[in-house]
């Protein structure tokens, strides 16, 4: 299959400029679609999660192919899809908006807004806690927004990047260990699970390669203490390029979990949150400059 790497690049660069779309995100819109899907669907086992995923991305892989064939290699196609797909800068503004709040001291409006990033219970989380889930949550989004998206769209094309997107999305909808989705939602979570594992660690090389040796021994000695087979890649990586350590506690949903901690370097302060998100723009660069080269 052809593919743009120049489109990819655009794309990348458009994110940068513009971030996610305000009206008429075409991952809102696949998301309505899921919700409808699911209340049709839904049913406490596997295999109708199972038919519910792989109706949804298959879903997105046609619509793929035809934008592939209408558009036969066009490179803004390739970039307006890339853009659609990419979340790196909205990320990155986030995480920024995390760090105003807690620079001026208003750690109940961060509390609030912490949904934006991630689905960890804020009540309760004090200054340094809550700077420690944005730079995990940057850290581990870092690949989920920027990296396997470009990664799926050099091995795939515009297929590749909507796929990947449909997963992820999928994943975010329905990929809990709770008692409505520890079933339906198993195929999700593990079709994200496969589809994350190469950029995941891609997106560890490339923490090192911006930052330095310390990020790589962390990456290879941590990275497989988290749960997930992939976020405790990028967030080890993230701890050694920043000098912090990662894990600990977290709740969700009422639900206490505690993480093994990665790094060796003090406790994330707020003054950290920056740092991730210019480390996790400057990875974002790093990817696209390699899909550049390797055209």
């Amino acid at each position: 299959m052809r593919v743009s790497a120049e489109g990819l690049v655009l794309g990348v660069a458009l994110d940068a400029l513009l971030g996610d779309p305000k009206r008429w995100h075409p991952v809102a819109g696949f998301g309505r679609v899921a919700s409808m899907a699911e209340r049709s669907l839904y049913g406490d086992s596997r295999w109708r999660g199972a038919v519910f995923a792989g109706l949804l991305v298959g879903g997105a892989g046609m619509v793929g192919v035809g934008l592939q064939r209408v558009g036969r290699g066009n490179v803004l196609v390739t970039a307006a899809c890339t853009w659609a797909v990419l979340g790196g800068t909205s990320l990155g503004r986030e995480g920024l908006i995390m760090a105003r709040l807690l620079e001026r001291g208003d750690v109940d409006a961060a509390r609030g807004r912490l949904s934006h990033l991630c689905a960890r219970d804020p009540e309760g989380l004090d200054a340094k806690e809550l700077a420690r889930a944005v730079v995990e949550s940057v850290a581990e989004n870092t690949s989920d927004a920027a990296v396997a998206p470009l990664v799926w769209g050099a091995v795939g094309g515009i297929p590749g990047l909507l796929m990947y997107r449909a997963i992820n999305t999928l994943d975010a909808m329905v990929g809990y260990r709770n008692p409505r989705y520890e079933r339906f939602g198993w195929a999700a979570a593990r079709l994200d699970d496969a589809a994350n594992w190469i950029p995941a660690r891609a997106t560890g090389a490339l923490v090192s390669l911006c930052s330095g040796r310390e990020a790589w021994r962390v990456f290879r000695r941590d990275g497989g203490k988290h749960p997930s087979p992939n976020a405790g890649r990028c967030e080890a990586a993230f701890a050694g390029a920043l000098g912090v350590r990662l894990g600990g506690e977290n709740e969700y949903g009422g639900r206490a979990e505690r993480r093994p901690e990665m790094g060796d370097g003090r406790a994330p302060e707020v003054r950290d949150i920056r740092r991730a998100v210019g480390l996790s723009a400057a990875v974002t660069f790093a990817a696209a400059a390699i899909v550049w080269a390797l055209r």
